[in-house]
């Protein structure tokens, strides 16, 4: 059952309960009324036989209306001894001991219904001492007795009335409640029709119209802001599919020289005996070469894929101390150039090893594309980090896609590389809530920028340094 028709169903329930009770209540309200009239003329009349006024035996007590029990009247009594005599009207009305029982003063006089001659008589039964012939005067139990056809009827009547009325009303309340559900529930009907559709078709650009700012309206419109939510999920999830097939792709492509290279060195060491020395060096000078280019390309791959995961265990860290610990490094692996530092220090957010990582590839990067004895300029203040060498620089077109997964710009296709290192420092610049910018200078060299959001302290001393052996080198390609 749909629930436009349970909410239809409860309401004519709801209304129908209501009608009832009211038609109960009403009814039992309106027969009381009637009884009470016809018992307060009976009342009217014993008065007026105690008082002395015996006619009203044989007259309708005034006030009496004919529908409400007249306009005949039945008087019988009871001798004390059990016998009866009909006063007015020709019908024996049934007694019991009860009655005998007023007649002899040991019962209090009362009201009650009975039934004789197929009508139904409310009776009031009270005791009056009656002359009987030359036996005198004897205790007796007068029975005044009124029919209660005509009040049986305007009850019957009544309760036609009810049950129509209520019949009507039932039928009415559930037809509007069925009105009233459907444009209740026409929203939850689109919302129901939209989740079909986009079940269907995978459609997640739909939306439901808002109609009202109440609660189906709240409903809706936060049923259209998990439908963002789900779009945006779903065009990051796309995204990312997307990212890791093209990085399997490249990846399969450059591995695939530096395997072929060394696969053919080593079948030519196996298959050729009659080497010289100079040519055996030669290829196992070139083994060693293609191992490591192999080594480094897998070391980059790797980190792309764990660089994927979130940062959880992020830390305070100096990146003052992290850069000059980075320099020493290099100065130790490139001397041929000189690094000039200018480091103010400053606090970012993160994980150590993944920022060192970045800041050797960014060091790595600007040595292998400075000529000999010439300077690189590493500056850290409160935008980040700044590595300034003073190379050739970047070709125009190129800049677009230097931190482009496997892209050797032109400068740099003739030296070797994974064409790695610097996508690696984009996407730790972005897991830090950063960015890494590159740009040429005017009196040529490349200017990296790697943006993080810093906050400098006055207490440097009170933090701890972070890890003081750098990650190993990585070849970087602008």
């Amino acid at each position: 059952m749909t629930l436009r028709k349970r909410l239809a169903l409860l309401a004519a329930g709801s209304v129908g309960i209501v009608i009832v009770i009211a038609s109960v209540v009403c009814y039992m309200v309106v027969r009381a009324q009637l009884l009470d009239q016809v018992d307060s003329a009976l009342r009217q009349q014993v008065g007026a036989i105690r008082s002395g006024d015996f006619s009203s035996l044989d007259q309708q007590v005034p006030g009496i209306p004919a529908r409400a029990g007249g306009p005949a009247q039945y008087v019988q009594a009871v001798l004390a001894g059990g016998i009866a005599y009909p006063l007015v009207g020709n019908i024996y009305l049934p007694y019991d001991a009860r009655v005998i029982a007023v007649a002899n003063g040991a019962s209090q006089p009362y009201m009650t219904d009975i039934s004789a001659g197929g009508s139904k008589f409310r009776v009031l039964v009270f005791q009056f001492p009656l002359r009987v012939g030359a036996y005198g005067v004897e205790p007796a139990a007068i029975q005044l007795a009124r029919p209660l056809d005509g009040v049986d009827h305007i009850l019957s009547q009544l309760r036609l009335v009810l049950v129509l009325l209520g019949g009507g009303g039932i039928v009415l309340a559930g037809a509007l409640s069925r009105v009233a559900a459907r444009r209740v529930l026409s929203p939850l009907h689109e919302v129901a029709e939209t989740a079909q559709k986009i079940g269907e078709t995978d459609d997640l650009s739909r939306r439901l119209t808002i109609h009202s700012e109440d609660e189906v309206g709240q409903l809706a419109r936060r049923f259209n802001v998990m439908l963002e939510h789900l779009e945006a999920s779903r065009a990051a999830v796309d995204q990312s599919v997307r990212a890791q097939r093209q990085l399997v792709a490249d990846a399969s492509h450059e591995l695939r020289t530096p395997v072929t290279s060394l696969r053919t060195n080593i079948e030519v060491l196996l298959e050729s005996g009659e080497l010289g020395e100079e040519d055996r060096h030669r290829l196992l000078s070139d083994v060693v070469e293609q191992s490591e280019e192999l080594t480094s390309l897998v070391t980059d791959l790797i980190e792309l894929a764990r660089g994927d995961q979130p940062v959880e265990s992020a830390e305070d860290v100096r990146l003052d101390r992290l850069v000059e610990e980075s320099v020493a490094w290099a100065r130790r692996n490139a001397g041929d150039v000189t690094f000039q530092t200018s480091l103010e220090p400053v606090i970012v957010e993160g994980v150590p090893e993944r920022l060192e990582r970045a800041v050797n590839n960014l060091l790595d990067n600007a040595a292998r594309h400075s000529p000999p004895g010439a300077t690189i300029e590493v500056t850290v203040d409160a935008g980040g980090l700044i590595v300034r060498d003073h190379g050739d620089g970047i070709e125009q077109q190129d800049l677009p896609h230097v931190f482009d997964r496997f892209f050797r710009g032109a400068n740099s296709r003739h030296r070797q590389g994974s064409g790695l290192g610097l996508a690696i420092v984009k996407q730790v610049a972005e897991q830090h809530h950063g960015s890494v910018t590159v740009s040429n200078a005017a009196d040529h060299g490349a200017i990296f920028r790697l943006a993080l959001p810093t906050h400098p302290t006055d207490e440097v001393d009170d933090l701890e340094h972070p890890p003081t052996t750098p990650a190993p080198a990585v070849h970087a390609d602008d």
